[in-house]
């Protein structure tokens, strides 16, 4: 879902009293991303991961100071974060189940896959379950083709999977209050 084309221009941006991108981050940002690299605007994307790790996504108020601080305009950070699919720039469930869906998968029947989790979770590609648990998506390559289908559960890697055994793997993270 690269690439988000809306009306910006109307978008209500939701704020809280405390900045997302802290002073913490900020020596960080200076101390160890900056000096890599040879322009401001080409540390971008390690803030933004900064901020995704931190948060769990990135919301636009963290969009505006991140610009503010790299001394870039809002929107050059936005094209950005809308452009790489790792970005988040809404609210995700605990749990992401990514299915992949390249040319292996789509072969090995990736749909089944992802078909169970919509009728499981009752969501569809993109969506969050009511009690914000799940997250589904769909990926382009978990680079996991001899493995094919494959699909990602936070941050594990399930290669052969079948619709039972990722109706498992649903339970066991539902089940996995750690998260």
């Amino acid at each position: 879902m690269p690439w988000i084309s809306k009306d910006s221009a109307n978008t209500t941006i939701e704020r809280r009293d405390e900045p997302y991108l802290t002073e913490a981050m900020i020596k960080t940002a200076r101390e160890t991303y900056l000096p890599r690299y040879e322009t401001k605007q080409a540390a971008t994307l390690p803030v933004l991961h900064m901020i995704q790790h931190t948060y769990g996504w990135i919301p636009h108020q963290a969009i505006e100071e991140v610009a503010e601080f790299l001394e870039l305009t809002p929107g050059t950070v936005l094209d950005t974060a809308s452009f790489y699919e790792e970005f988040w720039l809404k609210q995700k469930g605990k749990h992401t189940i990514a299915v992949c869906r390249s040319i292996a998968c789509e072969v090995c029947d990736h749909a089944a896959l992802t078909n169970r989790c919509r009728e499981k979770l009752n969501i569809e590609i993109g969506e969050t379950t009511d009690d914000g648990v799940f997250t589904l998506i769909e990926l382009e390559c978990l680079g996991a083709c001899g493995g094919a289908p494959a699909a990602l559960i936070d941050e594990t890697l399930h290669e052969t999977v079948t619709p039972e055994q990722l109706n498992a793997l649903i339970d066991g993270a539902r089940k996995n209050k750690a998260h």
